[in-house]
């Protein structure tokens, strides 16, 4: 699989807690010269990526990240004001208690709520999938599916683990109407193909772009010592 489709798929995701803007502005150039599917910045910076983009690559952010033990008041709040800021992607951490505690129905409220809030935004649920029990893997496909998100999310990157292809497969023999969203760990290209390959959708990744930068600087080497007064 070409780099270039890979990077077609893959949210290109700068989400450490020190990213200043200097550092978020280039991740928007990054990710709209090699053509991503989207940039994942934290909420603070969305307003000020949307002014500078001007509309040439969608803006992804996260709500409720990375912990998701807030309430769906405060989550809602957070989606809203992504979305008045210029999100038009939002990556949703949820209550990993309740997964714990069974309360399906507080989930798919959640999930509910906060797509109402997205005013058909994509929406996008992690369930951090490195603290789930198989079972609880299972049910969360339902419970996404019926709260009406758009895709299922393994994971923030910033628990224990990150994706594993084992989930991503469970999911891709589960869902029909989800999509799915491999994130965390996805360092090489064999790993961000074989994700592909075994069912995700949309990748979330920092060093993809990485690899293309790299790859870019090396080819220019090539072509420079090709040439007749390098030989």
């Amino acid at each position: 699989m070409e780099l270039k489709t890979i990077l077609e798929k893959c949210d290109h995701t700068l989400l450490t807690p020190t990213a200043t803007w200097g550092e978020i502005r280039q991740a928007c150039d990054d990710a709209l010269k090699f053509n991503c599917a989207s940039v994942c910045i934290p909420p603070a910076y969305v307003a000020q990526a949307a002014e500078h983009v001007c509309d040439s690559i969608k803006i992804c952010t996260v709500i409720g990240f990375p912990n998701g033990y807030e309430t769906i008041r405060v989550k809602v709040f957070e989606a809203e004001d992504a979305v008045r800021n210029g999100a038009d992607e939002l990556d949703i951490v949820i209550h990993q208690g309740w997964v714990k505690d069974k309360r399906w129905e507080q989930l798919r409220s959640e999930i509910r709520s906060l797509k109402s809030a997205s005013g058909g935004r994509i929406l996008k649920v992690i369930v951090e999938t490195c603290l789930l029990t198989e079972e609880e893997k299972k049910r969360l496909c339902e419970v996404v599916t019926l709260g009406g998100g758009d895709y299922i999310k393994t994971s923030t990157g910033f628990s224990v683990a990150g994706a594993a292809l084992e989930d991503v497969a469970l999911f891709r023999q589960i869902l029909t109407n989800v999509k799915i969203k491999a994130s965390g760990g996805i360092r090489t290209l064999e790993q961000a193909q074989a994700f592909l390959e075994a069912g995700a959708d949309r990748l979330g990744a920092s060093a993809l772009v990485r690899l293309a930068k790299r790859a870019e600087v090396d080819s220019m080497r090539n072509v420079a010592a090709a040439r007749p007064e390098n030989r």
